[in-house]
């Protein structure tokens, strides 16, 4: 719980290509909603994005892209603290701490190492592996007691959970008994979950080589009228009941970011088209895409001509955070023995 009795919320984004419209409404769409009634912390998670390999002019560009996009989605860095990551060398030394505490066998269950590296496991680099450690840290380094997660992370969450108890547990006797809270989930509702528009069993995504795949924050209304007009559907009808889309994968998708854009529950939007052709449910998506991220893509743009607005943004943020943690970080060393 943070000083001024606020529950507190942490939670990053990577800054590893641009964001799309499954970045804004799976996550910086919730943390706008949060930052009123919660001590919000949003970061840009730069060390997750060297797990491999970044080219670094890229990489200094995402970074500010990323912070763009929380400000230009309506975070506000007067209630939230906006920071990068590395800015803060507490996170990497929080990390090896907990490097210390986690269990190999633990991160031997993470099916998302598991999924990232593939048959080539050998090869990948050992922070892969370790991320969910680095994840911890970041959470615990600030005494979170909330963590947005998607699907994705839910199991990276359940090993914060047990490296807090663990910790706790190893280092009851020397004043580490409770000193970790036990972050919980917040978990949106699955509308938030944004698929690719290609293919609605994947989730939409930044790595993937085609554009038409996604919404971009900064696609022109054209843009957004193409891709989806050329989303990939079916060729039956929208139907009329929720359990009819559960074999309609790109359908189920394109309902949900409808709904999640316009905040109506799924069912009344299949009221309103069951059975049309998609041409007309198609034509109002764009529309209301476009009522939406223009005002989103208006305000990245004013940003971008304001590159040292940004980073004073980013350096305010990086000393609040550091303020927020120092102290946790010293009684850390101190509960093991290193301070």
């Amino acid at each position: 719980m943070s000083s001024n009795n606020k529950k507190r919320v942490f939670s990053g984004v990577q800054p590893t290509g641009s964001l799309h419209l499954g970045n804004y409404l799976g996550a910086i769409k919730n943390f706008v909603n949060l930052q009123n009634d919660f001590d919000c912390l949003y970061c840009i998670v730069d060390l997750h994005a060297i797990t491999v390999w970044q080219n670094p002019e890229d990489l200094r560009a995402n970074i500010l892209d990323v912070a763009s996009a929380y400000l230009a989605c309506g975070i506000d860095p007067t209630k939230s603290t906006i920071f990068v990551q590395s800015a803060v060398p507490y996170h990497a030394e929080l990390s090896w701490i907990f490097n210390c505490i986690s269990r190999v066998g633990w991160l031997n269950r993470m099916t998302q190492f598991k999924e990232k590296a593939g048959k080539n496991k050998e090869k990948v680099s050992s922070g892969l592996y370790t991320y969910p450690n680095l994840m911890a840290a970041d959470i615990l380094l600030y005494l979170a007691d909330l963590v947005p997660v998607g699907d994705d992370q839910k199991q990276h969450l359940e090993l914060t959970r047990d490296i807090a108890q663990k910790f706790n547990n190893d280092y009851s006797k020397f004043g580490g008994k409770d000193f970790f809270p036990i972050p919980e989930p917040l978990i949106f509702e699955e509308s938030s979950r944004v698929m690719s528009l290609r293919d609605g069993t994947k989730k939409m995504s930044k790595s993937e080589t085609s554009s038409m795949t996604r919404i971009e924050l900064r696609d022109e209304n054209d843009l957004i009228i193409k891709k989806i007009s050329k989303a990939k559907t079916d060729p039956f009808p929208i139907p009329e009941s929720i359990g009819e889309l559960d074999n309609r994968p790109e359908v189920k998708n394109l309902l949900n970011i409808f709904s999640s854009l316009s905040e109506e529950p799924i069912l009344n939007i299949l009221n309103n088209y069951s059975g049309k052709q998609f041409s007309d449910f198609k034509n109002d998506l764009s529309d209301l895409l476009i009522n939406r991220l223009s005002p989103i893509r208006q305000e990245l743009i004013k940003i971008d001509n304001d590159e040292s607005f940004l980073r004073e943004v980013l350096n305010d943020g990086a000393i609040k955070a550091k303020k927020k943690s120092e102290k946790n970080i010293k009684e850390i060393k101190k509960i093991i023995g290193l301070g």
